[in-house]
């Protein structure tokens, strides 16, 4: 990187507390990406103690993933299941493109991404502690590999800083600094609203910039990336169920992100704007 990450923390936590949604298989929230945005849950002991689980699949117009557009003109089916047990966790997070944009399986309907997701998260007062590894299986392209460290505090707007480590071929740092905040609504309804910005640092010559005409450079990618804004409504019914229509809006952060964004999003844009149904049970 070409700056120290005392640094680079300090600079994006300054930058701006802004919103959290979102792969490398077209090079990063999808909404809400295992580890993205990671927040430490606030539970009493008797909850801590005792397993839970939970299952969802989103319906999207688009599959973004750290600003990259990874489908185009397609409905995306995400499935996620998730395990947990005394701050310990177990995620199993895909995607499903039916109608892929380009390449070998263009036209075709393709499961194309496989996450796992191993966590632990701990509270110490208002300060939430996350830690974890994920692993991205990929079809068509490298498998990513990733460690990431989340901080969290309970307080207004719920800031909460994400710092990931890519470890196989794309080294690199991924800094993600999000803000949320829900109001509560009739019939135990909530309108929920995040925001995020980041910072991508790359080690190696995998991640590099990109000129106007959209051609590769040797410069090695370093500076602020991709920002994200959402909003959602979250619909309880039943005991155990909630559905969350929501819609959002990714971007570049700087002119370099905007030529990188644009070169390895399906369909060559920087800026996207998606949406869908998420349907949820928890236990």
């Amino acid at each position: 990187m070409k700056m120290k990450m005392g640094q680079l923390v300090m600079r994006i936590w300054i930058a701006g507390l802004a919103l959290g949604l979102a792969h490398p298989s077209g090079a990063e929230e999808k909404p809400l990406a295992p580890g993205e945005g990671t927040t430490v849950a606030k539970a009493d002991q008797e909850e801590v103690d005792r397993p839970t689980a939970s299952a969802d699949v989103a319906f999207l117009s688009q599959y973004i993933w750290r600003g990259y557009a990874l489908s185009k003109d397609s409905l995306v089916i995400q499935p996620s299941v998730t395990a947990a047990y005394k701050g310990f966790s177990l995620n199993v997070w895909g995607n499903l493109d039916t109608d892929v944009y380009q390449g070998a399986y263009k036209g075709d309907s393709k499961w194309n991404e496989t996450d796992l997701t191993f966590g632990y998260d701990h509270s110490f007062g208002i300060l939430g502690v996350g830690a974890g590894f994920i692993y991205y299986a990929l079809d068509g392209a490298d498998d990513w590999k990733e460690f990431y460290l989340s901080l969290g505090v309970d307080t207004l707007l719920a800031p909460t800083l994400t710092v990931y480590r890519e470890v196989s071929k794309n080294q690199g740092w991924y800094v993600h600094l999000g803000v949320s905040h829900s109001f509560e609504l009739p019939r135990d309804m909530t309108l929920d609203l995040a925001g995020s910005v980041s910072y991508w640092g790359s080690d190696n010559d995998n991640m590099v910039e990109y000129n106007d005409d959209l051609s590769r450079t040797s410069e090695r990618f370093s500076g602020f990336h991709d920002g994200l804004v959402s909003a959602g409504l979250t619909i309880p019914f039943w005991k155990y169920f909630t559905v969350v229509p929501s819609i959002a809006y990714a971007f570049p952060l700087s002119h370099q992100a905007d030529n990188e964004m644009q070169a390895l999003s399906w369909g060559g844009n920087a800026n996207h704007v998606f949406g869908g149904l998420t349907l949820s049970v928890a236990f």
